[in-house]
């Protein structure tokens, strides 16, 4: 008699591959295809990380095929990258920022990355512009700041649920970048990536 063949269950499912992840449409994500679509957009490694959620390490692994992507990364990382680019929208906010002449700047809502500062602002400080440009700024926060800041996410500012916010901040006693003592108001604005700003505004 012949002996019938077991079949073994199947074992568990390959998580993505980032050499061989498969989006929605079928089309195979390459590392190489990543790090393309990235730059054609002009965003840096940091970027894209803030947008996943990621650490900029991952998407360095990922872009060579060290890392595998799960299916919901690659269902993000389309969503991303077929969404439409107004980069002109985000030129015009960096220029009407610019030629304000209230003291008020642009940063990053996440990480305080500065994107652009008006003229007044600018006279604030005691270096140019270039040297704070995509930087940063939360060193240099107030102890008031510092405060306003951790209780952000209580307050459901990043959720969306509080778009403004006014609170009065102390010196911050730093010479390179004073902050006076004084009352500022923080608006969010989202950017044509999907990411927030937050506009910083001196009112008194």
């Amino acid at each position: 008699m012949t002996r019938r063949q077991t079949a073994l269950p199947p074992g568990p499912p390959k998580p993505y591959a980032a050499k061989n992840g498969t989006g929605s449409d079928g089309m195979t994500i390459s590392g190489a295809g990543i790090r393309r679509m990235r730059l054609l957009r002009s965003m840096k490694q940091e970027h894209l990380a803030e947008l996943l959620g990621v650490n900029q390490a991952t998407i360095s692994r990922w872009e060579r095929d060290q890392l595998a992507l799960s299916p919901e990364q690659v269902v993000k990382l389309e969503r991303i990258f077929a969404s439409p680019r107004h980069a002109a929208v985000d030129a015009a906010l960096k220029r009407l920022v610019e030629d304000s002449v209230r003291p008020l700047h642009l940063i990053c809502d996440r990480t305080h990355r500065l994107l652009s500062a008006s003229r007044p602002r600018q006279a604030e400080w005691r270096a140019p512009l270039g040297a704070f440009l995509g930087r940063s700024l939360f060193s240099y926060a107030s102890a008031e700041i510092a405060v306003a800041e951790q209780s952000l996410q209580e307050r459901g500012w990043h959720a969306g649920r509080l778009s403004s916010l006014t609170l009065d901040t102390g010196a911050n006693g730093n010479t390179l970048l004073p902050i006076a003592a004084g009352r500022v108001t923080w608006e969010r604005i989202m950017l044509s990536d999907g990411s927030a700003g937050r506009l910083v505004t001196t009112i008194g």
